[in-house]
């Protein structure tokens, strides 16, 4: 027999802001099976659980890890529904209402050589709560010996189609022309169905048959350059993409410029007519200068803190949602959009905020033109920047944090920025530094990888990518004062 407690413990696996992540060779079936069991047993304190769905992205290893859970539901005569290659949210929103605990295959937008396992009660993500607790498990199980076969299921597809087509009455996209970034996303044989629905002439481009790493609040260069010459080579209206297991959205304009997730976010609230709202501090602070929503809560950077803040905007607001500043959108309440009820659904969605940022810029009748560059046009003119330094040791990127906590001024001298700009410090999540020409620089780890990420906001974007840039490129050759750090530690 193994035990789940111990085979967790040794497993060099741990939880980030979007579960259990971690090397593929490290999730061995029987890590999996720990992680399974113990969410299992934890879940059962509180529901009675008969019944669990597994879905996966089209990772190379994500079929055998979910044979591996499924094995391990399989020792405890739990019935396993099979949702194959679906978006995140597509398993989460048909698994909430069937009211069953589920597990998503995914490392969503970190490389392929890495893969994890989100984990969701029957009414939604799990709480930090929940993750000690099946950190803690102590449950023994036997050791998988055969992979079971896996048969799809695929309701969990047909009714995230139908989620959103179901909203609208009239093929409003009719005479629009839809480019769909497909490269390895889980969701890339779906988005072509829900905008042809909706009318839309549909291009689907750059399918890849290998794993792509596409994270939406780092886009790379190339993808950057792609979007442009594409829109110009098919004369989109629009450019629609995700990261790997679909809950994270990119959108670009009919020039190809891909909007930042906090102003896609932004947007599709407005679209929404939400009136309170959480998003993380790393977002856009253009959010508050709208004056769009009733009440804003800014919380750390992660959806689990995003989900605990609704249940205090509950007491003062009726329609609730937020928003990551890597654009997955989060709906905190069962709304009325276009006459039709549209359920929550508190885990990260790409699909809802494209489409009605879409729907804004086609069919409002108050946009001064028909075009998603426009909505920009009327925003506070805020821009926000992102990137990342990898294989950067998630130590080393809490030293500096920890440096710079003390010591702001000296930090900012070794970044190059003179002292004298310093006006705020903000230590909610990472190091959030307010510079007196109304600039911000955020440094924060990666909860899930060695990644050291960098956030800029700026009066233009192309100061922010500055910031960012130059920050990024100083923090590899930082030189921290050791006496201080030590201190710390």
């Amino acid at each position: 027999m193994l035990n789940s407690k111990q085979v967790i413990a040794s497993s060099h696996i741990g939880f980030g802001t979007s579960g259990a992540r971690g090397l593929v060779c490290d999730f061995t079936v029987d890590v999996c099976a720990a992680f399974t069991v113990s969410f299992l047993n934890t879940m059962q304190d509180s529901f009675s659980v008969h019944t669990m769905a597994i879905a996966i992205d089209n990772r190379p290893s994500s079929f055998a890890m979910a044979q591996a859970c499924a094995a391990a539901l399989q020792q405890f005569n739990i019935n396993v529904i099979y949702y194959g290659v679906v978006p995140t949210p597509a398993l989460a929103s048909l698994a909430m209402s069937k009211g069953l605990p589920c597990i998503m295959v995914t490392g969503s937008h970190i490389p392929f050589d890495r893969n994890g396992l989100k984990f969701y009660r029957p009414d939604g993500e799990i709480t930090k709560a929940d993750e000690i607790a099946i950190i803690n498990g102590d449950f023994n199980y036997r050791a998988i010996e055969q992979l079971p076969p896996l048969i799809i299921d695929d309701s969990a597809a047909s009714h995230y189609i139908e989620r959103y087509v179901n909203l609208f009455d009239t093929a409003w996209l009719t005479g629009k022309r839809i480019g769909i970034y497909q490269h390895s996303s889980a969701g890339r044989d779906l988005y072509p169905l829900i905008f042809e629905k909706l009318g839309a002439e549909v291009i689907s481009i750059g399918r890849s048959d290998t794993f792509v790493p596409i994270d939406t609040e780092a886009v790379s260069e190339a993808d950057c350059q792609k979007a442009i010459e594409w829109t110009r080579e098919y004369q989109l209206d629009g450019l629609f993409s995700t990261d790997g297991d679909g809950d994270r959205p990119l959108l670009a304009d009919e020039q190809g410029n891909w909007l930042r997730g906090d102003i896609l976010g932004l947007l599709s609230a407005k679209a929404l007519n939400i009136d309170g709202l959480a998003v993380p501090v790393s977002c856009n602070t253009a959010i508050e200068a709208s004056h769009y929503f009733d009440v804003v809560v800014r919380t750390k950077i992660g959806s689990p803190h995003v989900i605990a803040a609704f249940s205090a905007l509950e007491i003062q607001c009726s329609r609730i949602a937020g928003f990551e500043a890597n654009g997955g959108f989060l709906l905190g309440s069962t709304i009325t959009v276009n006459g039709h009820t549209l359920a929550a659904l508190p885990t990260r969605d790409a699909v809802l905020p494209v489409l009605m940022v879409l729907h804004s810029a086609f069919n409002d009748l108050t946009a001064k033109s028909n075009s998603v560059s426009t909505l920009l046009t009327e925003l506070p003119q805020r821009f926000t920047y992102s990137d990342r330094l990898t294989n950067f040791s998630i130590e080393r990127s809490k030293e500096i944090i920890e440096y710079g906590l003390q010591q702001p001024q000296e930090l900012l001298a070794q970044l190059n920025f003179s002292s004298d700009q310093l006006s705020a410090v903000n230590a909610q999540d990472g190091l959030r530094l307010s510079l007196t020409n109304g600039s911000i620089i955020h440094l924060r780890p990666s909860g899930n990888a060695p990644e050291f990420r960098c956030y800029a906001e700026s009066d233009s974007e192309l100061n922010a990518k500055s910031l960012v840039e130059k920050t990024l490129q100083q923090l590899l050759s930082i030189n921290l004062n050791t006496s201080i750090v030590n201190e710390v530690n």
